[in-house]
C-alpha cells in the first residue's frame, strides 16, 4: 500500500526523511515556511559571489558519517573537502591558538601539572564509551573538581556560560562528552556552501517523485475521525495518511491539536537557546588566519564567538571580500531579538578593533544580520528519560527535531540521521 505523507519542514531533517521514505515507495510532500529549503544550514547569495553562504555558520566533523553517506547517495561525495583552520581561544587581550595538542602544552598561562590534568580527564572522556552514566552528572561541577578550577575557569566554562547561558551549571556531562568524542582538527565544507548539499538532496527527492512547497507555513495539524490528517496553510488545506513534523518543539505544541498532555509535557520541559548572528562583509582581513575565535564573557564582547570565515574558505567565492561572523547564543527573551539591524551594528562594531587594531567602520561593505529562538538545545540531568519519542501517542504523528538527537550536539550530522531514523520508523 502507498501511503501519502507530509513533511513539514525542508530542513535537512525533512530533506532527509523524505528520501528515506520515498525509497520505500510513499508519496511524499514537504511544506517549508521559508522561501527555500534548508533550515538553519541555509544560504543566501549576492551579486557576483559565486557560492552562497550560510546564514549561521556551518561546518562538519571527518566521524560526522551520516551526512558523508547521504552526500555519497546523492552523488556529491568528491564536493566535499576539509581543511585544517586556525581556531582560538580569547585570553588577557590576544587570541591563542589551540587547535591541537602542541599549541595546548605551548600556552603559556597554564602550569605543567594543570595542563596534565586536563589532558588526562579530557582523554578518559574521549575515549569512555559509557554515556549515560555521564547523564546524571552537571558538566559544570565534575569539571571544575576534575580538571582543577584554574585549567576549568580559563577553557571550559567560558565555553558553558557563552552555548547555554544561565542554564550552564544545569547542563549535564554526556553533553560535554558528545563534543570532546566527535570533533576533529579537521573540518569539512561543501563546494558550493551548505545550501550545494542542501540543493542537491532537494533535486533528488523531487526526482524521486516527492514534492516541496516553500513559503508555505502550516498552522494547523489536526488528525480527522478517518485516521487521515489535514494539514492547514494560508493557501489551502492538504490530507495525507502520515504526518512528519521537523520545526522546533514550541512550534509543535501549537501546531498539532490532537497531542495528549503527557507528551505536550515532555515538550514544554524542553529548555534551549537562541542565536543571533551579524555578518559583515569587509575590505580588509581581520586577523592573521585565525578561523574561529572564541570568547569568554568575562572579556566584555556582546557577542560569544568571531569567525573569520574567509580564513578557512578561500574569498575568491565571495569577490574577494573578507566575510566575518560575529554570533552569539541567547535566550528566547533578549534584547537581540527586538533591535533593528543597525542597531545591533552598531553595538558590535566598536570591539572589532580588539582583534585588529586598524579596522575602521568604513572597512565594512555590506552587513546581514540573522536569528532564531531555536537554535540550541540545554540537555539538563538524565535528559534521555524526558525526550519527546519520534512516535506520537498520535497514530501516525511523528515529530524529530535538534532536541530529540541527544546526546550529541545539534548539527547538520544529526538532521541527517535523526531524519533518516524516522523516516524508516515511518516505513515500518
Amino acid at each position: 500500500m502507498q501511503r501519502s505523507i507530509g513533511i513539514v519542514g525542508a530542513g535537512i531533517g525533512g530533506l532527509s526523511a523524505a528520501y528515506e521514505l520515498l525509497k520505500a515507495g510513499r508519496q511524499v510532500t514537504l511544506f517549508e515556511a521559508n522561501a527555500i529549503p534548508g533550515g538553519l544550514a541555509s544560504g543566501f547569495q549576492v551579486e557576483n559571489w559565486e557560492w552562497p553562504l550560510e546564514r549561521f555558520y556551518h561546518h562538519i566533523f571527518t566521524s560526522d558519517k551520516d551526512i558523508l553517506q547521504l552526500a555519497k547517495e546523492i552523488g556529491i561525495e568528491e564536493d566535499v573537502f576539509f581543511p585544517r583552520p586556525i581556531t582560538a581561544m580569547w585570553y588577557g587581550d590576544r587570541a591563542y591558538p589551540f587547535d591541537s595538542v602542541l599549541r595546548f602544552l605551548q600556552f603559556p598561562h597554564l602550569s605543567w601539572p594543570a595542563k596534565m590534568r586536563m589532558g588526562i580527564v579530557l582523554a578518559y572522556l574521549r575515549f569512555t564509551r559509557n554515556w549515560r552514566r555521564l547523564e546524571q552528572r552537571q558538566a559544570d561541577a565534575w569539571l571544575s573538581r576534575m580538571i582543577g578550577e584554574q585549567a576549568y575557569n580559563l577553557f571550559w566554562r567560558p565555553l558553558l556560560v557563552g552555548k547555554m547561558g544561565p542554564y550552564y551549571k544545569d547542563v549535564n556531562l554526556a553533553w560535554f562528552w558528545a563534543r570532546i568524542a566527535k570533533r576533529s582538527p579537521a573540518l569539512g565544507y561543501f563546494r558550493g556552501g551548505f545550501q550545494h548539499f542542501v540543493d542537491v538532496l532537494a533535486q533528488r527527492v523531487t526526482e524521486m517523485g516527492g514534492t516541496i512547497h516553500t513559503g508555505c507555513p502550516v498552522q494547523r495539524i489536526i488528525r480527522q475521525q478517518d485516521g487521515a490528517f489535514r494539514l492547514y496553510m494560508p493557501g489551502g488545506n492538504f490530507t495525507c495518511d502520515q504526518v512528519l513534523a521537523t520545526v522546533s518543539p514550541s512550534l509543535f505544541d501549537q501546531l498539532s491539536v490532537d497531542l495528549p498532555d503527557t507528551y505536550r509535557r515532555l515538550l514544554h520541559g524542553l529548555t534551549s537557546m537562541g542565536a543571533v548572528v551579524l555578518i559583515l562583509s569587509l575590505k580588509h582581513s581581520m586577523t592573521n588566519g585565525f578561523y574561529w575565535i572564541n570568547l569568554p564573557r568575562s572579556a566584555g564582547f556582546p557577542f560569544l564567538a568571531f569567525v573569520e570565515h574567509t580564513n578557512y574558505i578561500s574569498r575568491e567565492h565571495y569577490d574577494n571580500q573578507y566575510i566575518v561572523y560575529l554570533g552569539d547564543y541567547v535566550e528566547e527573551r533578549h534584547p537581540y531579538f527586538e533591535i533593528d539591524d543597525r542597531s545591533l551594528l552598531d553595538r558590535f562594531l566598536p570591539f572589532l578593533r580588539r582583534f585588529n587594531p586598524r579596522f575602521e567602520p568604513s572597512w565594512v561593505h555590506r552587513f546581514w544580520v540573522f536569528r532564531e529562538k531555536y537554535a540550541q538545545p540545554v540537555p539538563l540531568s538524565n535528559h534521555s528519560r524526558q525526550i519527546p519519542p519520534l512516535q506520537t501517542p498520535v497514530p501516525g504523528l511523528y515529530f524529530a527535531s535538534m532536541s530529540q538527537v541527544y546526546p550529541w550536539d545539534r548539527g547538520t550530522n544529526y538532521a541527517v540521521e535523526i531524519g533518516r531514523r524516522v523516516g524508516r520508523m515511518m516505513v515500518k
